[in-house]
């Protein structure tokens, strides 16, 4: 089956290369648009990142890739809006790109209930003020977040130069043994390729954002694509489910 080209609106830079080591598993066509703003991990930030204007912005250097779908690749700068905002955020996308749109917060949401949990934890780099938004946002959709701690790191600079050793740590240091799974919110840290470590240590699935912003964007297309490299998430099961 053909894979479709998806979209995805990328804040500043960080983490970005986590989508063309995707493309390369999966034989996709996954290209980034770069939109700018402060980034620092603050509630008045993420609410202009994650702007109208921005996010059509995006979408407008999307176009020439005909996108099949776009995602807007940004955890804080989708769930600071709300449950309903996010929802409203990403069909003002869908309409300025005239494509389906989603967000890495709503693609949580969606994968958790791939996965048939019930139960998170979750290892944010955020300040906690930040951090609690998810923990509302995930709530309202009926997962239970039984652990969340926070890194508390202020930009998505810094967290973009974490390591993959202290990527791992985090993930072991803040899990949760009542947790069915571990979520990872920040598309600004490096983790697919760590993925199959993360989950071979922790015993069970681990979501992290830029994995769950690819499977959501493939989804949305109607492409159900198998990669274990990339997680439980992506295995055949999983990759299928809730379509």
């Amino acid at each position: 089956m053909r894979t479709p080209t998806i979209g995805f609106i990328y804040p500043d830079h960080a983490a970005e290369d986590d989508y063309p080591l995707a493309a390369a598993a999966l034989g996709a066509g996954l290209p980034v648009a770069h939109i700018y703003g402060t980034d620092l991990h603050a509630i008045p930030e993420l609410l202009d990142l994650g702007s109208p204007d921005k996010l059509r912005h995006g979408a407008e250097l999307l176009a020439p890739h005909q996108p099949e779908a776009v995602v807007w690749a940004c955890t804080s700068g989708s769930f600071v809006y709300g449950p309903r905002g996010a929802r409203d955020q990403v069909d003002a996308l869908a309409t300025a790109a005239g494509v389906p749109a989603t967000s890495t917060s709503l693609a949580f949401v969606d994968a958790v209930r791939a996965l048939g949990v019930r139960t998170v934890a979750v290892a944010a780099s955020y300040p906690d003020d930040v951090a609690e938004l998810f923990v509302e946002f995930l709530a309202d959709a009926g997962i239970t977040v039984v652990s969340m701690r926070s890194a508390g790191i202020d930009t998505a600079a810094e967290v973009g130069t974490l390591t993959a050793e202290q990527v791992r740590q985090l993930a072991v240091a803040n899990d949760h043994p009542d947790a069915e799974a571990l979520l990872i919110p920040d598309t600004a840290m490096h983790t697919l390729a760590v993925l199959p470590e993360l989950e071979a240590a922790l015993g069970k699935p681990v979501l992290t954002a830029n994995q769950v912003t690819i499977w959501a964007g493939l989804r949305l297309a109607g492409a159900a694509v198998t990669c274990p490299a990339l997680g439980t998430l992506f295995t055949e099961r999983h990759a299928h489910a809730a379509r």
